[in-house]
């Protein structure tokens, strides 16, 4: 016997969640069932978080968290519900199948059935971003090595303990060349401890796009946490229908399992949801606590159902739905079809198997950091480049020189071209720095002329190796 927590959330979440475990539980899955109260009521109560200490202490207590969709209130000051429990856990590998189920739910891709695997913790999801002038605001990108090695094992080991035969990774790393480039330089050290399973990269922009022309190209897909989210609901969709697909998030303490879609406040109530999206998710937790005969059974009677035509209002088609039904009604069609199988759909076997093999990350031995240099954002209303390099340049001291202003990246000193736009955010970089104690020196200098700089970055080189961007254009 399993102990679960469960979050009912809120719009269609009650209904999906009920006809959910009345499934599983018919199918004989061993759970006990601890209830929470998460969402709109506890926003609205004045947490905003959603979520009380009480119920944080329960979720962690239990390890397994099967939660339906939530609503977060309009307005600011209301934080993700979602992101804060992925981030607090440590659940670190988000996994969304998408599978084609035609000819019984319409889509172009027939063949389709891929797997997503979403890192869930970094990215541009850090949520760490500053208004520095009138016109620039920004969003730091944070991709670790602890980050990157995590996922791609995951991936990694996904495929290998579900049969598959290849894992693809997504980036922009002709571009975000130190960030993503980091995320592919892991990806293709650590598919080489998986010799019998095929590897390969696309850019993220490409590679989408194949996928949404030809799915089948693909087996397991590995990316950073901004592009899997944009992928993953692009697949459910193309697959049949967003509202069909579960995901898993998976951490070395804790799990949580859930639809991948919202809580469709206007269908509440109405028994008219379909909870396949959440049941889909509820498989995974049986699988993931090691209950797979119950899995099994569960998956098998639900594309039975959905291979007999009854289908909710929305996949419901004429001419290939025989039934259209409520929730409340889908669900017991399902338990009706437990212990048999699909005929045209592929059936599902999900074999006991070993643990995968997901070790903990073991940091490396540091590399000979040298700082270099330091950029110096600053905030300049003026519009000629030249200009402000006469101003900057008078902080030239010691070694230290201005040798690049960049204006959003592209390079607009020396040598820039008066077509470019600019906007009052510069990036000044100035090299020949020996010790990062010159840089207080540098930045009382800048304040005592009256130089608004809102930020710095130091320069550094890892064993040698510049680690920092170029100015496009350079």
């Amino acid at each position: 016997m399993t102990k679960i927590t469960v979050a009912k959330g809120d719009g269609i979440g009650p209904e999906i969640m009920d006809a959910t475990l009345e499934i599983i539980l018919a199918a004989g899955a061993k759970i006990e069932i601890e209830t929470i109260d998460i969402g709109e009521k506890v926003y609205l109560s004045g947490n905003t978080s959603g979520i009380a200490r009480e119920s944080w202490d329960i979720i962690r207590r239990n390890k397994i968290f099967l939660k339906a969709p939530i609503t977060t209130p309009q307005g600011g000051g209301y934080k993700s519900l979602n992101v804060t429990t992925r981030k607090f856990l440590g659940l670190y590998a988000n996994v969304r199948p998408c599978l084609s189920l035609h000819p019984f739910v319409d889509t172009k891709h027939p063949k389709m059935d891929i797997v997503i695997i979403r890192e869930n913790e970094e990215d541009l999801y850090a949520g760490i971003e500053h208004q520095q002038t009138d016109e620039v605001v920004q969003c730091l990108k944070l991709i670790s090595r602890p980050g990157c090695e995590k996922i791609v094992r995951y991936a990694f080991e996904y495929a290998k303990h579900n049969g598959r035969k290849k894992v693809t990774c997504f980036t922009k790393d002709n571009i975000m060349k130190q960030t993503d480039g980091l995320f592919h330089k892991v990806f293709d050290e650590i598919a080489l401890e998986y010799p019998e399973i095929e590897n390969e990269h696309w850019i993220i922009d490409i590679g989408a796009a194949k996928m949404a022309d030809t799915p089948e190209a693909f087996d397991v897909i590995v990316v950073p946490n901004l592009y899997g989210d944009v992928l993953s609901d692009i697949a459910a969709q193309i697959a049949g229908s967003v509202g069909l697909a579960g995901s898993s998030n998976i951490g070395e303490e804790c799990a949580m399992f859930e639809a991948i879609h919202g809580s469709a406040p206007r269908r509440a109530g109405q028994n008219v949801a379909n909870p396949s999206g959440l049941l889909q998710g509820a498989i995974l937790m049986l699988q993931h606590i090691g209950q797979m005969e119950v899995a099994e059974k569960v998956q098998n009677a639900w594309l039975k159902t959905i291979e007999d035509g009854i289908h909710t209002y929305d996949i419901y088609q004429e001419g290939t739905s025989t039934q259209k039904v409520g929730t409340k009604e889908f669900a017991q069609a399902v338990i009706a079809n437990l212990g048999q199988k699909p005929k045209q759909l592929q059936a599902v076997e999900y074999a006991e198997g070993a643990q995968m093999y997901l070790p903990k990350y073991v940091r490396k031995a540091p590399a000979k950091k040298e700082i270099v240099g330091v950029d110096l954002f600053v905030h300049w209303s003026g519009n000629q480049a030249d200009d402000l390099a006469a101003q900057v340049s008078q902080l030239n001291h010691a070694g230290l020189e201005l040798s690049m202003i960049t204006n959003r990246g592209i390079k607009v000193w020396p040598e820039g071209f008066p077509e470019t736009f600019c906007t009052d955010h510069w990036r000044c970089r100035f090299k020949g720095l020996g010790s990062s104690a010159q840089i207080p020196a540098l930045l009382e200098k800048a304040i005592s002329q009256g130089i608004d700089v809102i930020k710095t970055e130091n320069l550094y080189e890892f064993d040698g190796k510049a680690a920092y961007s170029l100015g496009q254009g350079q």
